[in-house]
């Protein structure tokens, strides 16, 4: 007894041609994963150093200290 295929041999060759074929990286090759390898990761850079900055001021001007 075999099992049925997950993807028919002809849809899996067009796909593997096309993955393939382009010119970019390989973790960018899918269509979202722009958005997981590189939006994600800049946009929780940029709010952890927006963070940082604010408390760097606030401990230098001596904002929100407890008396």
């Amino acid at each position: 007894m075999t099992e049925a295929p997950f993807l028919p041999r002809e849809r899996l060759f067009k796909l593997q041609h096309h993955f393939q074929d382009m010119t970019k990286h390989t973790y960018l090759k899918g269509r979202y994963d722009v958005i997981t390898s590189v939006a994600i990761p800049l946009a929780l850079a940029a709010s952890s150093m927006f963070m940082i900055g604010r408390g760097v001021y606030n401990m230098s001007h001596g904002i929100g200290k407890k008396e």
